[in-house]
C-alpha cells in the first residue's frame, strides 16, 4: 500500500466518522407548544318574542387597533410596553369572535327580532344600528401585579339617510385579577368582559 492510497484511505475514514458523528446528534422534532384560544360566550336563544314585535338591528364589524390584531394574545406591560406570546395564540380573527358575542348577545334578547350584519340587505328595513369599537381586550402588568382590561365603545345610530346618534358611551368591565401565566384564564376573563358588553349594549337600545 502506497503513502498515497493510504492518506487517501484515512482521509476518507476520517470523513466517513464525521458523517457518522453529524448524524447522531441531529436534534429529536419537539411537540409544538404554542395554545390557541377562542372567546367563548354561551348564550339562550329566545323563542318567545312574536315575529315582527321586537327590533330590527344592524351590526357593524367589531372595530379593533392595529396592536390588537395581530393574532397573539397581548399583555400590556405599564402604558406603552406590549408583550405578545407566539405559544398563546388566538383561534380566530379577535374581530371574528367578538362580534359572534355581540350577535349572540343581541338574539338572545326578547327585546330584538333580528339581528343584520354588515352588509345588510337593502330591502329589509332596520329599526337601528349598533358599532363596537374595541380600546383594550388583553393582559396588563401592574407591576407584578396581573389583571384582565376590557375597554370599549358603543355608539347606536338611527337607519336612513340622517344617521342620527342615540347613544355613545364607554363599557369597561370591572378589571379581574389573573396569575400572569395561566392565558387560558386570562381568556375567560376577557369572555366575560366581552358578554358583559353584550349585555350593555342590549340594554342601551331604544324602545321599539
Amino acid at each position: 500500500m502506497n503513502a498515497s492510497f493510504t492518506k487517501l484511505w484515512q482521509m476518507t475514514a476520517a470523513l466517513g466518522f464525521l458523517g457518522s458523528f453529524g448524524c447522531s446528534v441531529v436534534p429529536e422534532p419537539q411537540a409544538d407548544l404554542t395554545r390557541y384560544y377562542v372567546l367563548g360566550d354561551t348564550v339562550t336563544v329566545s323563542e318567545s318574542t312574536p315575529m315582527g314585535s321586537g327590533l330590527v338591528v344592524g351590526l357593524t364589524k367589531v372595530e379593533l387597533p392595529t396592536y390588537l390584531d395581530k393574532g397573539a394574545v397581548v399583555v400590556r406591560h405599564a402604558e406603552s410596553e406590549l408583550v405578545y406570546n407566539d405559544y398563546a395564540r388566538w383561534a380566530e380573527p379577535l374581530a371574528d369572535s367578538l362580534g359572534r358575542i355581540m350577535q349572540g348577545r343581541l338574539m338572545a334578547s326578547s327585546r330584538v327580532t333580528r339581528v343584520f350584519t354588515e352588509g345588510f340587505p337593502f330591502d329589509k328595513k332596520r329599526d337601528c344600528d349598533v358599532s363596537v369599537g374595541i380600546q383594550r381586550c388583553e393582559g396588563i402588568d401592574l407591576d407584578g401585579r396581573f389583571v384582565a382590561r376590557f375597554v370599549a365603545t358603543i355608539e347606536i345610530t338611527s337607519t336612513g339617510s340622517n344617521g342620527a346618534v342615540l347613544v355613545r358611551k364607554v363599557f369597561a368591565a370591572p378589571e379581574t385579577e389573573w396569575d400572569g401565566r395561566d392565558y387560558g384564564a386570562l381568556v375567560q376573563r376577557l369572555t366575560q368582559a366581552a358578554s358583559s358588553l353584550g349585555d350593555e349594549v342590549v340594554a342601551a337600545l331604544p324602545p321599539k
